[in-house]
């Protein structure tokens, strides 16, 4: 069984049941790749781990998780030393942590909402990365702001060794899905899989 799971993904959902499905079901051969964006019929995955907003329309999708929501945050010594952002375009005048999709794919552009206002920005910034570890990472040494999943550094917000800030702009979404073909029979490696990730999500 292949399944294509990019890595904030796989932390989150596989990581945790890796070693008892295993244990549970030594049979399966379970193949787990991080190929972002990939379309799974062409890339012959069994199935597949994305955002719900990224979800092809003919896909049978399962919900993982509730909404997510972007959070913007920074160190308390990096916000010593710059005022603290209250609207998006304040981030022009700011050391920001860029993310380009892995595989060589865009840089994020920067997504904010409050009512019927959206707006897209691209931040400025010495560093851009493609791993969220290493943007957190960063984002702890004060070398500048970072904005990605509230989830991701909820920890850190909570024993203020980050600070989150614009948060009436933080915009939410629908979470991840698991989603595959719209076969009638669902393969029983599949199917396995599938009810022992709901089980333990």
């Amino acid at each position: 069984m292949r399944i294509n799971v990019p890595r904030i993904a796989a932390m989150r959902f596989i990581v945790p049941i890796l070693g008892d499905f295993r244990r549970a079901y030594p049979d399966i051969a379970l193949t787990i790749v991080d190929d972002m964006l990939t379309d799974i019929v062409e890339g012959r995955f069994d199935a597949g781990i994305r955002l719900g907003e990224r979800l092809h329309k003919d896909m049978v999708a399962v919900k993982l998780s509730g909404e997510l929501e972007m959070a913007a945050v920074a160190a308390p010594s990096y916000l010593e030393d710059h005022p603290m952002p209250r609207h998006p375009a304040d981030l022009h005048h700011h050391q920001c942590i860029n993310f380009q999709w892995p595989g060589g794919g865009n840089v994020y552009r920067w997504e904010f909402a409050r009512g019927q206002h959206a707006l897209e920005i691209a931040v400025n910034g010495g560093l851009t990365v493609n791993d969220t570890e290493l943007m957190i990472r960063a984002a702890l040494d004060g070398i500048g702001v970072a904005y990605m999943l509230d989830y991701q550094v909820r920890p850190w917000i909570e024993t203020g060794k980050l600070i989150r800030f614009l948060e009436a702009w933080s915009p939410r979404f629908p979470g991840f899905y698991l989603y595959h073909t719209s076969s009638r029979q669902v393969p029983p490696a599949l199917r396995v899989f599938i009810d022992f990730l709901l089980a333990r999500r």
